[in-house]
């Protein structure tokens, strides 16, 4: 199987650098070629951390057709919020029945990846979300990642759903870690990092813009760990009012992550291994919100408005982060409107899972 990577950011660079050392031809792509200069020059990436060695690539390009060309498996792993500049950059050169997978998601993620590639191509292809990034992971300098931890456990779906098997078996080919779901429903609705990432900034806003460092998680103090917990009881209500039984955040790191103790999330977060040395971010305008409330937040709140759920905390995290960053994030973010099911309804939108 040969895979394209497109994305080189953490995420990217241990994915290829991940399956080149399990002994698969893997084209990397970026969009900006100048940030992985170093890749580009040596067609190699050390890797370092829980995987150790170093992998091979086969093709490092800006060029999205050339990615793309000749490949079964496209592993998309820009954030989010790029997803629909990739899709509409991609749809001309897909051949029929190539896999396309986001590396997450995010919320209705495969939704919109979809709806664009409908638009602008008429090939025969498999489109996927993974709940979340298989790794935790860091670039360390140029041409070098470190993966601090792996999930033993992704949840996965397909949209249609009526795909998601045939995916998950050529996906098992490469990495068994994906678990099935119902649909991409609960895959959408699994996005943690849309409710630890945008409180954990807004929290810590003034201690961000002062560049007082610390880590993202393993810092985490209890005041945080509650609003967390008080803003994932409106995602669960999401889950609830469209008849799924979501994992709680608490619930979902112990999941995840196997071996994490602790008796509540605060415990939990500073428990957790692969969280140990995450840096916070050195600016509010990073992906933490730029991308996890135009492709979390907003979108839950979008579900929540089908269910007639009010959920004051997560509209108040957009709100907020609005304010701060001086932006309007229902713009270019995953309002359903925006994504092509403009006035669908909570049993219509079920029926086309």
């Amino acid at each position: 199987m040969k895979i394209a990577v497109l994305g080189a950011g953490n995420g990217g660079q241990a994915m290829a650098g991940h399956f080149s050392l399990l002994g698969f031809k893997v084209n990397l792509y970026n969009r900006n070629i100048t940030k992985i200069r170093e890749i580009q020059n040596t067609k190699e990436i050390r890797v370092i951390g829980e995987i150790n060695g170093l992998a091979s690539i086969d093709m490092v390009t800006d060029d999205i057709e050339l990615a793309v060309r000749d490949v079964d498996l496209i592993m998309v792993t820009t954030t989010a919020d790029a997803h629909s500049d990739i899709a509409n950059k991609l749809a001309p050169f897909l051949r029929d029945n190539q896999i396309i997978v986001l590396n997450p998601g995010r919320t209705l993620g495969a939704i919109e990846f979809s709806h664009i590639i409908r638009k602008n191509s008429t090939k025969k292809v498999f489109i996927a979300e993974a709940q979340s990034l298989i790794y935790a992971c860091r670039i360390e300098k140029p041409g070098e990642v470190k993966i601090i931890g792996i999930k033993d456990r992704v949840f996965f779906s397909a949209f249609p759903s009526t795909d998601t098997d045939y995916v998950i078996e050529k996906l098992n080919a490469v990495y068994n870690c994906f678990i099935k779901v119902e649909n991409v429903l609960v895959t959408s609705l699994e996005n943690i990092g849309a409710i630890l990432h945008p409180a954990v900034v807004l929290l810590n806003a003034a201690a961000i813009e002062r560049g007082n460092l610390f880590y993202f998680y393993n810092d985490m103090t209890p005041s945080v760990s509650k609003f967390i917990s008080d803003l994932d009881r409106e995602r669960l209500m999401v889950g609830d009012s469209f008849g799924i039984k979501l994992h709680s955040v608490s619930d979902w790191v112990s999941y995840a992550y196997g071996k994490v103790k602790g008796e509540n999330l605060n415990e939990k977060m500073q428990n957790n291994p692969a969280y140990y040395k995450i840096q916070a971010p050195d600016k509010l305008n990073s992906r933490m919100l730029m991308e996890d409330i135009p492709t979390g937040v907003l979108p839950i709140i979008e579900l929540g408005k089908l269910c007639n759920l009010e959920l004051p905390l997560l509209n108040g995290v957009l709100h907020i982060t609005q304010s701060v960053l001086s932006c309007d994030f229902r713009l270019k973010g995953r309002t359903l409107e925006n994504i092509g099911l403009g006035n669908i309804s909570k049993e219509e939108l079920l029926k086309i899972l």
